[in-house]
């Protein structure tokens, strides 16, 4: 979302849904699902789970956007109501039994990745222990700043920037350990 016109459009949704506009409501959920549903997928590795919190996100937000202060910081809350839920299943301990299937995969037609490079990617990041993949997802696939990752995942920019680091790291060398086929 660099695009001015699409931050400020965005703004006044949050705004409209603040007054109860279940209109703008529905906008900002078909913005933001197949997003926070990748998120979510790739911090539990498990399908209905991730559904399940993708839905218990959208309550959270229903019941809360008229407390949101700032408009423009709605996609850091977003991902901190959904880091939040997807903590609470994986400190349950629930299983994580489906691996990421090849249908999703996010396509749009620009990647700049093959369908096989992707598949491998997205294999090398389910590798990756959930802290890692976490920021690697948040900076690279939903492109945030240091500063939004810091406050979703509650720790400081230096730690961030550590993970950051240390992911990117570690994402590397899962990618040379399995060659591409």
């Amino acid at each position: 979302m660099n695009d001015r016109a699409d931050q400020l459009f965005e703004r006044v949704l949050v705004l409209r849904c603040q007054t109860g506009d279940e209109a703008a409501f529905a906008e900002l959920v078909d913005r933001y699902s197949p997003r926070l549903r990748y998120y979510l997928r790739k911090m539990l590795d498990d399908s209905p789970a991730a559904d399940d919190a993708l839905q218990d996100v959208w309550f959270d937000v229903f019941r809360s956007v008229a407390r949101l202060a700032d408009p423009a910081a709605l996609p850091a809350w977003l991902y901190r109501i959904a880091r939040d839920r997807a903590w609470r299943v994986l400190r349950k301990g629930q299983p994580n039994q489906r691996p990421l299937a090849e249908d999703d995969l996010i396509d749009d037609g620009d990647s700049a990745f093959s369908t096989q490079e992707a598949a491998r990617i997205h294999a090398g990041l389910d590798a990756l222990p959930p802290e890692q993949r976490e920021v690697l997802v948040l900076r690279f696939l939903e492109d945030m700043t240091y500063e939004d990752i810091a406050r979703i995942v509650g720790c400081q920019l230096g730690t961030v920037r550590s993970r950051i680091h240390y992911a990117k790291r570690a994402l590397r060398r899962a990618l040379e350990k399995e060659p591409l086929k």
